[in-house]
């Protein structure tokens, strides 16, 4: 990988909604993506959310800003 950082999305936990599973809880996790670090020491940030909407928006708030400080 040629970036910098990336984001792990987790599904903590769902509800059925009609048809449909849908996220109630989301972990997010801002990681490193260097290779010599342990899994633990590669994560820069940390959060859960409530849906998987909310999660995305925190991600994608956390990599730009990560991506664009090199």
């Amino acid at each position: 990988m040629s970036d910098s950082h990336i984001i792990l999305l987790q599904i903590l936990d769902t509800k059925p909604v009609g048809d449909l599973n849908v996220a109630t809880k989301v972990s997010v996790q801002l990681q490193l993506t260097a290779p010599d670090l342990k899994g633990r020491d590669r994560v820069v940030k940390r959060s859960e959310k409530d849906s998987l909407y909310a999660a995305i928006d925190v991600a994608s708030v956390w990599l730009e800003r990560a991506l664009s400080a090199r």
